[in-house]
Parts: C-alpha cells; sequence; structure tokens
C-alpha cells in the first residue's frame, strides 16, 4: 500500500519514532506533498542540525515521490474547502492542499492531525 506523508509523519520519521518508522517502511510507495516539503524544510531552517536533517531528507526524496500541485489538484482543494465550510469545520489551508493531493491520487495520510478525518474519501493512518 502507498501513502502519503503529512509533516509530523515525516518529522517522526527523521527522529526515528518506531511505529512511525515501521508505517513508512512497510509501504511500497511513499508520497511527500510539495506542501509538505515546504513545511518540513522551514522548520529544519531554525533548527541547529539543519545540514544533517537536509542531508537525511535527500536520501528520503531519492526513494519517495514529491507530489506537486496541478489543476486537478486546485479542483479537490475546492471541492474540500466548499464540503468543509459547509459542515463548518475549517482546517488549517495547507492540510486542504495536503487532503486534495491524498485524494487525487487515492492514497492515505499518515498523520497525527484528527481533522483531516473530516473530510470525505481520505483515510488516515495513524502511528
Amino acid at each position: 500500500m502507498g501513502l502519503i506523508l503529512d509533516t509530523n509523519a515525516l518529522s517522526a520519521f527523521a527522529e526515528g519514532h518506531s511505529a512511525a518508522v515501521t508505517q513508512i517502511r512497510g509501504a511500497n510507495q511513499v508520497a511527500i506533498p510539495a506542501i509538505v516539503l515546504g513545511e518540513y524544510r522551514f522548520g529544519i531552517a531554525w533548527s541547529r542540525h539543519r545540514s544533517e536533517y537536509e542531508r537525511w531528507l535527500m536520501q528520503i526524496l531519492s526513494v519517495s515521490t514529491v507530489l506537486d500541485v496541478n489543476e486537478e489538484t486546485a479542483i479537490q482543494y475546492a471541492d474540500i474547502r466548499v464540503e468543509l465550510k459547509k459542515a463548518g469545520t475549517p482546517i488549517p489551508s495547507n492540510d486542504v492542499w495536503i487532503a486534495a493531493l491524498c485524494r487525487q491520487h487515492a492514497l492515505p495520510i499518515l498523520t497525527r492531525d484528527q481533522h483531516f478525518n473530516l473530510i470525505k474519501g481520505l483515510q488516515r493512518l495513524a502511528w
């Protein structure tokens, strides 16, 4: 099974959290949204271990797929925002983009963020 990593899953993987590592290593496809990559790079920019994390990230990117936003993603994004607004359950904008990529590629998301459960047609995996 393939999966998409949220930023907290990518961080847990980098930190070696065994349950997250097990889930990720068990996937036959690992995808990282460009949005997650931006959030993660922003986070490590402030770390005193920046160069170590950047080396680790380059290794992970060499065996992962980076998911870019395109027109289909934008359609999914708009649909999800409408659904959430009608339900009165908004979530952070970056997470809507990540959810749109999950729907577009029909892959579950590995995350600790429970608000992904509010999105129809999206499977959330946790560790």
